[in-house]
């Protein structure tokens, strides 16, 4: 989070200012623009965590991000970090387990949302593990189109996220405002190509998003967009082929228990669905997601990949195009069966390009082997003929196709108003590294632009070159 008279999200870095933002990249590959003859990609930043091991993104120097890398703001705390030094100014969001704020560090001019989850509600709903896989994309992931993390930190009952304020709020509500809630298709394109680059990062770094829609899209007060909320990503680990029977009994009886509900825009609870034929290597086959955006393979239960994330990707782009999903029921069980059986159609009144059609068409195959991305990744997509206008490599200097209506960094006008019944803040002491703690991997922190993370900043990073240098 930048200074309260600052681009919240910072400038596009030049590669030869590269070397300021880390302390190991400089024995990767280069990441020059082209237009120096290099390679565009992320570089290699790095985290600090609780126990002083720093834990790097350089791993994932070989993805091509293609776009310039956002410049990370310095986060002034070098002490112990706790909910101690910052004031609340305004609720954003609540849901079951936790609540949003927009805070002001203490002594400065510095906002931040502040993400405060309960530990109670995580272990009673089984969601340790989500959060756990959340703070880890967070802390490792650099991207522009990616919230920026800058701390996490729990209490004896507690756990916060340190993250960038986005002042436009979420894309979903810039949606809903627009004529008919829908947007022009060059705006469309622009935004999507912010939303590709993010989902091909995250790919590389090992993860599938699995929950891509408008709500968890956030714009930044200069009008771009970054992804949020990855508390239903996952990693995918190589499985063998298998077969699990009873898979209709179960499909039936999960069937069953939503037709008597009314569809939503809400999540579905994780329900294992499992494997009627061999799945492809990094599969998972947990049933999570929006019902509108659910992929047809994660509904047949067959094991899905990286390639749902396409499929959801195209759901968005017909969302932003027309102001609706193309699949919706009025119950929950139709709404599959349109996914699974039904053809997605266009409104000749919205006289949509027919590249945009045809793109939307090859991202919402059935067949994950067939659909736009399955062989290639994002590379394929970006070279569909819908995206010719856009130079990815750029896009962050672009004007963005919206700017939000926001006054000052302290503007919260593009947020809904919520009632809020502050429940104080826990300063319990406690041993966060106790072996019976299972969040105490939970605590990091990112390294500010001098490659410094708290009073021991320096020396940490003199230690990472020495290892990096054998």
């Amino acid at each position: 989070m930048a200074d309260a008279a600052a681009d919240p999200s910072g400038p596009a870095v030049p590669a030869s200012e590269m070397s300021k933002l880390t302390v190991s990249e400089t024995r990767q590959d280069s990441i020059a623009g082209p237009a120096a003859g290099g390679r565009s990609g992320p570089p290699a930043f790095s985290t600090v965590l609780a126990d002083g091991r720093v834990e790097s993104s350089g791993k994932h120097q070989n993805v091509l991000a293609s776009s310039a890398v956002q410049s990370m703001p310095e986060f002034p705390v070098t002490g112990p970090i706790g909910p101690h030094l910052f004031q609340k100014l305004k609720l954003l969001g609540k849901g079951d387990v936790g609540r949003v704020y927009l805070v002001l560090l203490k002594g400065t001019t510095k906002v931040y949302a502040m993400k405060v989850l309960t530990k109670e509600e995580m272990i009673a709903r089984n969601k340790v593990k989500r959060v756990l896989t959340e703070r880890e994309i967070l802390a490792t992931a650099h991207h522009p189109f990616i919230v920026t993390m800058y701390a996490s930190f729990q209490t004896k009952d507690r756990l916060y996220f340190i993250m960038e304020y986005c002042a436009g709020g979420e894309f979903f509500r810039v949606l809903q405002r627009q004529p008919n809630k829908r947007l022009p298709e060059d705006a469309v394109r622009f935004y999507a190509a912010e939303v590709l680059l993010a989902l091909e990062y995250l790919h590389h770094m090992g993860f599938i998003y699995r929950d891509l829609k408008p709500e968890n899209i956030l714009m930044r007060a200069d009008g771009h967009v970054a992804l949020t909320d990855f508390d239903l990503s996952k990693q995918a680990h190589p499985v063998s082929p298998r077969v699990i029977k009873h898979q209709l009994s179960l499909l039936d009886r999960m069937r069953g228990a939503l037709s008597r509900q009314r569809g939503s825009r809400g999540n579905l609870q994780d329900l294992e669905i499992v494997d009627s034929e061999p799945v492809l290597p990094y599969a998972t086959n947990s049933f999570v997601g929006t019902e509108e955006y659910i992929a047809p393979e994660v509904i047949q239960g067959v094991g899905h990949t990286s390639d749902v994330d396409w499929w959801t990707f195209g759901i968005l782009l017909y969302e932003m195009l027309t102001g609706t999903t193309p699949f919706k029921g009025s119950y929950q069980d139709e709404t599959f069966n349109n996914i699974v059986t039904s053809a997605v159609r266009f409104d000749d009144a919205l006289h949509l390009s027919p590249e945009c059609k045809n793109l939307i068409k090859k991202l919402l195959k059935r067949d994950p082997t067939k659909r736009l991305g399955h062989e290639n990744g994002a590379s394929d997509i970006k070279r569909h003929p819908w995206f010719k206008k856009i130079d990815f490599t750029l896009i962050r200097n672009d004007k963005p196709a919206v700017t939000p209506k926001v006054r000052d960094p302290l503007d919260f006008s593009q947020y809904p108003p919520l009632k809020d019944e502050d429940l104080g803040d826990d300063v319990e002491p406690f041993d966060e590294n106790s072996p019976a703690n299972p969040f105490k991997n939970f605590n990091a922190r990112r390294m500010d632009s001098r490659g410094s993370a708290g009073p021991n900043g320096a020396a940490e990073e003199k230690q990472q070159e020495e290892e990096e240098g054998k």
